[in-house]
């Protein structure tokens, strides 16, 4: 099939754009600026890609009529702007942006500080959070957000069996300078980002409402979170550091048989009690390792997730979400090894 691509300057847009050339089930990837009004050459842009390629201007007329689905792998506010035809349309678009992640307009509003999509357009997203919902039949769907992402997994086990109390979730979550996308700030300067620790948007991070938005459906018990984000002095990859208190009844063995029973037949999560992962062990793949421990002397749960934050946080899970949308076998063109060296 022929699938459109918006937004392949970005670094998840780029690495998706990786992914669908090499995908068995895709024969051509047409390539569209959201902004642009004449064709551009992808080598001007991305010269390391070395393809010949050229970025469309954009016409979603145009998509519609050359491609059977489209990506979006545009910055916040693009889609709120451009979606409306495709979901008219009922055409199958998998969004990597946050426009259609929450379901209160109020609330991407005071998060993203930018004007919500429609209510009626809204109602018609679908969360892809591929590990726990399959987006077959579904035409617009919203791909999590990294954070979002390995924090979720991290939690469900506990939240979706009522294992801890459900008002002591606290996050401390890490991640490299990828996360914040191609446009420069003085947090991801390089002079300042090096050899530095740094914590941002504390309290703030747009990611939290779409956390505990899932949170809720799965305990609507859960009133919220205490989450806090670190920049590493490194590229790709996320560490999310979760703690909970057990309820009083809970056993180690409670604890282990939840992550056995969630993710013992999960492509991409591997969970191992008292194993704690490396962000190196998935850097360059779609895996989120996952370790765990029910602290016996404390009663506190320990667990941490480690993902990267362009693959399995970003485009990796863009593709698991293609795959259920079409009925393709999930490891489908994600056949991927770790970056070691």
């Amino acid at each position: 099939m022929n699938v459109g691509l918006v937004g392949v300057t970005g670094y998840s847009g780029s690495v998706l754009y990786e992914l669908l050339l090499h995908h068995p089930n895709v024969d051509h990837v047409n390539l569209y600026g959201h902004s642009q009004t004449e064709a551009q050459s992808l080598e001007k842009v991305l010269p390391q890609l070395r393809r010949r390629d050229n970025i469309l201007p954009y016409d979603s007329a145009d998509i519609m009529k050359n491609n059977q689905m489209v990506f979006f792998a545009t910055s916040a506010g693009v889609t709120t702007e451009l979606a409306a035809p495709f979901i008219e349309a009922n055409f199958p678009v998998i969004d990597l942006a946050g426009d259609y992640r929450l379901k209160s307009r109020e609330s991407y509003e005071k998060w993203y500080k930018k004007p919500a999509p429609k209510e009626e357009y809204l109602k018609k997203s679908f969360y892809g959070l591929t590990d726990f919902v399959n987006s077959k039949g579904q035409t617009y769907v919203c791909n999590p957000g990294c954070y979002a992402t390995t924090t979720l997994l991290a939690l469900a086990p506990l939240v979706q069996n009522h294992l801890i109390d459900p008002s002591s979730i606290v996050v401390d979550a890490k991640s490299g300078t990828s996360g914040a996308g191609k446009k420069l700030t003085e947090l991801t300067h390089f002079t300042q980002t090096d050899e530095n620790l740094q914590l941002y948007k504390v309290n703030q991070h747009q990611h939290i409402p779409e956390i505990v938005q899932q949170l809720k459906i799965w305990d609507e018990s859960v009133p919220y979170i205490q989450f806090t984000t670190t920049l590493l002095p490194l590229t790709r990859g996320i560490m999310a550091s979760c703690y909970a208190k057990a309820k009083d009844n809970v056993t180690e063995d409670d604890v282990r048989a939840a992550f056995v029973r969630t993710y013992s037949d999960d492509t991409f999560v591997n969970a191992t009690e008292g194993v704690f992962p490396t962000l190196k062990q998935v850097t360059g793949t779609n895996f989120c390792d996952i370790g765990y421990q029910l602290n016996p002397v404390t009663h506190q749960t320990v667990i941490v997730s480690v993902l990267d934050n362009l693959l399995k946080g970003a485009a990796g899970q863009a593709i698991q979400n293609f795959n259920q949308m079409f009925d393709y076998a999930p490891e489908t063109g994600l056949d991927l090894i770790p970056v070691l060296l």
